[in-house]
């Protein structure tokens, strides 16, 4: 009988509720349980993958490709577990299904409602797929009083009316303000988010509060008094000095004892092994070394838009013990003026060129590709950065000038071209430039067959295949691979039919590798990607160089 912890947050947005979850299902993890974290959104979109990542954020791609919230990026880094299609549902997801089944009849003639229609969607959703699991945590999206959550929030009312009274938690994340004038921590904010809470009848049975001081005890007191749940269950959380040490801090504050407590568990559960995260946070806080990566996108303005990409560096420096100081460079910022590009890669001990879409900074990128490659700087390209760093190589080292995507307009030399079919596992999967953006790129988990004896093959460890998740809709042109190898492109590795490239390398040069899947996606601290390991461990001999 899986229980389930519903979390939701008050007073504002930004608290980090992501965070909060995937941090109380570590520790549940590491006494044994074994977990599974859902998230609901209450914004219309049928899902993120056309909002931008300033809007939003990055999209985080799940194994079976579906394109999701990037809280499913925090719970997959920290429990290690997959996410899968059915464990982020939002607003416009449930009314699109209810739509097409009233269109098909499938109601009968009654009349839709919010309650029971919606509100019961929502609930199969939180009901689903229970699986073998111990726990499963559902977070809710936004702040309470929004007017769109109130359907997710009338769900899981009627979710804890109807399981077991020991099946479900309440966990409730609220702000305690320091106002510096008065020099006092102000718990009315908290108060006023539990009674809107209780409104619509849910009662909270742990408070995590947020607070940039510590909450005296008289405040603890305070709030579990006018707040109606015991004083142990008032748990501050203070920032930390990295997201990896959240889960050890909310350990020492009681957390998981007081979510055990209440599903009448803590006398069967075991301690938590903590071993994992103590290891993960000295290799953070104790470098041994230290490097500069510049990564040169087009989002830099939002560091959530790369929030997996950032995580996964991070991870590469713990593998190597080395603190990664990431340096945001607008691509942009190359196409208005050459000269910035010296003056502002020369520093650098490694170059990275995300993902993205669009024209915008693209030029930006490719001379920062070219300057990694003259320079025999440390490079990762990474879905678009691999397509520019293959138009780069097709511009000046394969005679090739007027190579381009035909993703920027039409071109003669189309080296990047939108894909317009290929193999997946549910079969021949076709697309056209005229489809819908939404939910139309090759996306998910695909295989890849690698070059014996190749860069990328010594760097997962000797494998001849691999499993990585793509998110793109334009592909490198396979007609075009014999004029780059004889320019010094090496493609090392392919789609098992042989027809997609999925990495180039560099063999002449130090480090200098693109992929057209994002890697990012599968980095976790306890377990860092081997291309991000082996990015750092090249930046880390180059910054040894200078």
């Amino acid at each position: 009988m899986a229980r389930y912890i519903f979390i939701t947050g008050g007073v504002v947005s930004s608290l980090g509720k992501g965070l909060m979850a995937a941090s109380l299902a570590a520790l549940l993890q590491a006494r044994g349980y074994k977990v599974r974290i859902r998230k609901f959104d209450p914004y219309l979109n049928v899902d993120p993958g056309t909002m931008s990542p300033y809007q939003h954020g990055e999209v985080y791609v799940t194994d079976d490709g579906a394109e999701t919230d990037l809280d499913l990026g925090h719970y997959e880094r920290f429990t290690g577990v997959s996410a899968h299609q059915n464990d982020n549902i939002t607003s416009g997801r449930v009314y699109r299904d209810i739509i097409a089944k009233e269109r098909r009849g499938d109601y009968l003639g009654a009349t839709v409602q919010v309650i029971p229609h919606v509100t019961d969607a929502i609930k199969e959703f939180a009901l689903a797929d229970q699986g073998d699991h111990d726990f499963i945590l559902c977070e809710i999206g936004g702040t309470v009083g929004d007017i769109e959550s109130l359907p997710f929030m009338e769900a899981i009312r009627q979710l804890r009316n109807e399981l077991e009274p020991d099946q479900t938690v309440s966990v409730h994340v609220t702000l305690v303000p320091y106002i510096a004038a008065a020099g006092e921590l102000k718990t009315k904010p908290t108060q006023h988010s539990v009674r809107e809470l209780a409104s619509l009848g849910i009662k909270p049975d742990v408070l995590l509060c947020r607070c940039e001081h510590p909450l005296p005890e008289s405040e603890r007191r305070k709030i579990a008094q006018f707040c109606n749940v015991r004083p142990n269950s008032v748990i501050p959380a203070l920032d930390a000095t990295s997201i990896y040490a959240v889960p050890q801090q909310y350990h020492g504050e009681g957390l998981d004892t007081e979510v055990l407590r209440h599903f009448a568990m803590l006398g069967t559960s075991n301690p938590p092994t903590m071993s994992r995260w103590e290891d993960v946070v000295d290799r953070y806080e104790h470098p041994e070394g230290e490097v500069t990566i510049g990564v040169v996108g087009k989002y830099v303005g939002l560091p959530d838009a790369y929030k997996s990409l950032n995580e996964a560096l991070v991870h590469g420096g713990m593998a190597n013990r080395t603190k990664v100081n990431i340096r945001w460079i607008d691509a942009e910022v190359f196409e208005q003026d050459d000269s910035e590009i010296v003056s502002a890669l020369e520093p650098l001990h490694g170059i990275l060129v995300p993902g993205g879409f669009g024209e915008r900074g693209s030029e930006g990128k490719i001379a920062s590709v070219r300057f990694a490659r003259e320079r025999k700087v440390p490079f990762f390209g990474i879905c678009l950065g691999m397509q520019m760093a293959c138009i780069e190589a097709a511009r000046n080292t394969a005679s090739i000038d007027a190579a381009s995507s035909t993703e920027f307009g039409e071109t003669s030399e189309p080296v990047v071209g939108i894909i317009t079919e290929w193999m997946s596992k549910e079969g021949l999967q076709k697309r056209s430039a005229d489809t819908d953006l939404g939910g139309t790129m090759r996306l998910g988990a695909y295989e890849a067959k690698l070059a014996e004896n190749s860069h990328v093959s010594e760097i997962y460890g000797g494998a001849t295949t691999i499993s990585e998740r793509h998110r793109h809709r334009y592909e490198v042109n396979s007609h075009y691979m014999e004029q780059l190898e004889a320019g010094g492109l090496i493609f090392s590795g392919m789609s098992p039919d042989g027809l997609l490239p999925e990495i180039v390398e560099r063999p002449d040069h130090p480090w200098f590798v693109g992929v057209q899947f994002h890697p990012e996606l599968k980095s976790r601290p306890f377990d860092p990607h081997p291309l991000f390991s082996g990015f750092i461990a090249a930046a880390l001999a180059q910054s040894r160089l200078v």
